[in-house]
């Protein structure tokens, strides 16, 4: 070690780690190489599952990219930074997390060949965003266009999307991908000729039990509540919904109060007055001609009891969210004193009812017209089957959402990928110097994808890439992995089709990671501080708990 180093880990606590120059590169490179092939084998219809248990023996089994990250337990920095590339893929699209993790992955171990030819970092990070630019634009070109119309071709996106979930088999899947196109063009707006999405207005509520088939979408709210006095109506047609913020309960002051009753007469008359203050507040109510009550706080057992004489229905403790998606999906408005209750405030829907699904009551708010908040009620054998379907409709209707913003779609089983790769090699061409080589290794790092595809599939990978370059020089841009039939075919014509966005944001989050990666030459932890400085340093070895 030379002088200055001496002098620089002498700054440094006792115990100090420190990893320098190219052993530093090497090392994140290892870490980002590994956890890509960790998650690899999870990519398109024929990926393997992994279960990941925890130490309390809770166990998930699922082959989703993002839940597979966020799950393990990675405890070295670089790892750190891929799980966040899949955080990123999953906040942004929804969709391609598994993919752009794989992509980063391979981009860190073709950097490491080049390293290896003594060509510098530098010049490699260049390279490779001058690829990930070319790559945006080649992505404009080769897109197709989509409207919000196109239900056919929406459907098969949102297949393709849950194709690669071990749920996405057989007839449900047609069925789950109808459901999920009926939701998100539900909540669809139009503004200025474009389509804005807010896919949190799709309420997703989940119940094992009953098949996938079972699955419901519900032109309003499910509410996991039951209607709170027995004496109270259970299935109400043309409900009139009113949408309470605050309580219907006498509520005890916050300061301090003292009230001396010291006869019987006084007694009576403090409950008599209770009892005429929540009578009060029902009567409000019942002026206002509501005949349903959603309420957010605590309803008093007294005014559940003239509630319920009244013939009106009442749910409590109902989540703040849920109240806002019933006032989207009823047109009512959230109030918060009854004072201001008015029928022009209440909700209106077709029916609302109390159904017992797998022994529990939930109140169902169906029929409303123009809702623009809507459920998907999700069903299936078990508790992990019933994860792992929300996993698949989460994921679709991101890329559904994704295709209708967006208004465009690629062609999948890798041959935008590989199409992506031939142009690139053309382009590395054209720039020269070091920078090509840099170029040709993004064009190989995006090849992985089909490479992937076909080993899932148990073709052979050299031959079917080999294959797949053949048939796009000859200007078959469309053709890729038919995973099913283990051939190469025609992706247009099978109706295999991804969001232009999913492809995008996947190129760009690896490049970002990985170009930030190469930057670094000097890794430092130190396991004197427990303030997550052990982890890092017990992370310098490799990957914990991994």
């Amino acid at each position: 070690m030379t002088n200055i180093e001496n002098q620089q880990m002498a700054m440094m606590p006792e115990g100090s780690k420190r990893i320098l120059g190219r052993d530093a590169q090497r090392l994140n490179i290892l870490i980002g190489y590994a956890v890509a092939n960790t998650i690899k084998t999870t990519l398109g219809p024929k990926g393997m599952d992994k279960m990941l248990v925890s130490d309390l023996g809770d166990i998930v089994i699922t082959n989703d990219g993002a839940t597979i990250l966020e799950e393990m337990n990675v405890e070295h920095p670089a790892a750190k930074i891929m799980v966040e590339i899949a955080k990123t893929q999953d906040k942004e699209v929804g969709d391609g997390t598994t993919t752009s993790v794989v992509i980063a992955g391979y981009l860190l171990k073709n950097a490491g060949d080049l390293l290896d030819q003594n060509i510098h970092a530098s010049t490699i990070i260049k390279g490779y965003n001058l690829a990930a630019k070319k790559t945006d634009e080649l992505l404009k070109d080769l897109s197709y266009k989509i409207s919000i119309n196109d239900k056919e071709k929406l459907i098969k996106i949102a297949s393709i999307s849950m194709d690669s979930k071990s749920i996405g088999l057989g007839e449900s899947k047609r069925y789950l991908a109808e459901l999920v196109v009926d939701a998100i063009t539900a909540v669809a707006e139009e503004k200025n000729d474009h389509y804005i999405i807010d896919t949190d207005l799709i309420k997703i509520e989940k119940k094992e039990g009953g098949a996938i088939k079972d699955t419901r979408y519900i032109k309003g709210v499910v509410i996991d509540k039951e209607i709170v006095h027995t004496g109270m109506p259970k299935n109400i047609k043309d409900a009139k919904i009113a949408l309470l913020e605050c309580p219907l309960e006498i509520e005890k002051t916050e300061t301090d109060a003292k009230i001396q009753i010291t006869s019987p007469d006084q007694m009576k008359a403090f409950l008599d007055q209770e009892e005429k203050m929540l009578r009060n507040m029902v009567n409000k109510i019942k002026e206002s001609g509501a005949n349903t009550v959603f309420c957010q706080k605590g309803i008093d057992e007294l005014a559940q009891h003239f509630l319920a004489k009244a013939g009106i229905a009442a749910v409590r403790r109902v989540k703040k969210s849920d109240l806002e998606k019933l006032s989207r999906a009823t047109n009512g408005r959230i109030i918060s004193t009854l004072d201001d209750l008015s029928e022009k405030d209440l909700g209106k829907a077709g029916k609302v009812y109390e159904e017992k699904v797998a022994g529990e009551s939930m109140v169902f708010i169906e029929g409303c017209e123009s809702a623009k908040a809507v459920t998907l009620f999700l069903r299936a054998g078990t508790e992990h089957v019933v994860n792992e379907v929300e996993r698949a409709v989460v994921d679709a209707m991101g890329a559904v959402a994704s295709a209708i913003e967006d208004g465009s779609y690629v062609t999948g089983g890798g041959s935008i990928e590989i199409e992506l790769a031939q142009k690139l090699r053309e382009y590395a061409i054209k720039i020269g110097g070091r920078e090509q080589l840099a170029i040709q290794a993004f064009a190989d790092s995006l090849e992985i994808i089909p490479k992937t595809l076909a080993e899932s599939t148990g073709m052979d990978a050299i031959d079917t890439l080999v294959t797949l370059r053949t048939n796009h020089t000859k200007g078959n841009v469309s053709d890729g992995i038919s995973v099913y039939d283990a051939k190469i075919d025609d992706m247009e014509k099978l109706g295999v089709i991804e969001p232009t966005r999913v492809k995008k944001q996947a190129v760009s989050s690896a490049t970002e990671a990985a170009t930030m990666m190469l930057r670094i030459d000097d890794i430092i932890a130190s396991k004197g501080k427990s303030t997550g400085g052990g982890a890092g340093a017990g992370g310098m070895q490799g990957m914990g708990g991994m």
